[in-house]
């Protein structure tokens, strides 16, 4: 059973300059018997990614409820914010890489360093969808995300990064808020599918919070 310590999620902002006045917080959780202690670091510098989202909660949830195993696993998560995904992930035995814009890596790895054992495997490197992808392995068993799915310029960028980290055997997990004026659902019911094979294996009505796994066409339907 998840525990949460931590104000309640606030809603997506529209700009970064929301979060004006500059200042530190610290949420706890437990998640598949780990007690986690995630930095947030909220000011006009980090703007949506300073918080832990509802989404990311939710997939950590996920991972509880389906006891998940990640050992063995490569496991990368895109747009990571405080690194929370990632660094579950990495205490179930990922070998797992957590990412983000250049100017979010320094609050994950404050998280990591806090919660991360030093026999734990997880490291923070920038990553730049459409950009830097072709940096990373293209072997990945498990990609992870929680609400990166809200800015419509950038989708074809994301569709790319995922296509190319995923391989033709890899997974895709996606948790999201369904965000209609953002298009969220467009990409996961339009965009997605061209390369993927798309199944919501969750859908929490009461926070609007849907959970997609998906699987490179190639590979065959999901199992």
């Amino acid at each position: 059973m998840a525990e949460r310590e931590g104000s309640v999620e606030p809603e997506l902002p529209l700009a970064a300059g929301l979060f004006a006045d500059s200042f530190p917080e610290e949420a706890r959780f437990r998640f598949c018997g780990h007690r986690l202690s995630i930095a947030q670091r909220f000011g006009a510098r980090l703007g949506v990614a300073a918080p832990v989202w509802d989404a990311a909660l939710s997939l950590c949830g996920y991972f509880e409820q389906q006891q998940l195993d990640f050992g063995g696993k490569r496991v990368i998560e895109l747009g990571a914010g405080t690194g929370v995904v990632g660094i579950l992930a990495a205490l179930l035995g990922g070998d797992v890489t957590i990412t983000d814009l250049p100017l979010a890596l320094e609050q994950i790895q404050c998280n990591v360093r806090a919660n991360v054992p030093p026999a734990g495997r997880a490291r923070v490197r920038a990553l730049r969808w459409g950009q830097d992808q072709e940096l990373f392995p293209d072997d990945f068993d498990l990609v992870l995300g929680a609400d990166i799915v809200y800015l419509e310029p950038e989708f074809p960028q994301l569709l790319a990064t995922l296509q190319h980290l995923c391989g033709p055997r890899g997974t895709v997990l996606l948790a999201a808020k369904m965000r209609e004026e953002h298009g969220t659902g467009r990409f996961f019911h339009c965009l997605l599918p061209r390369a993927f094979h798309v199944e919501l294996v969750q859908c929490d009505q009461e926070q609007n919070i849907h959970i997609y796994r998906a699987t490179p066409r190639g590979a065959g339907p999901p199992a």
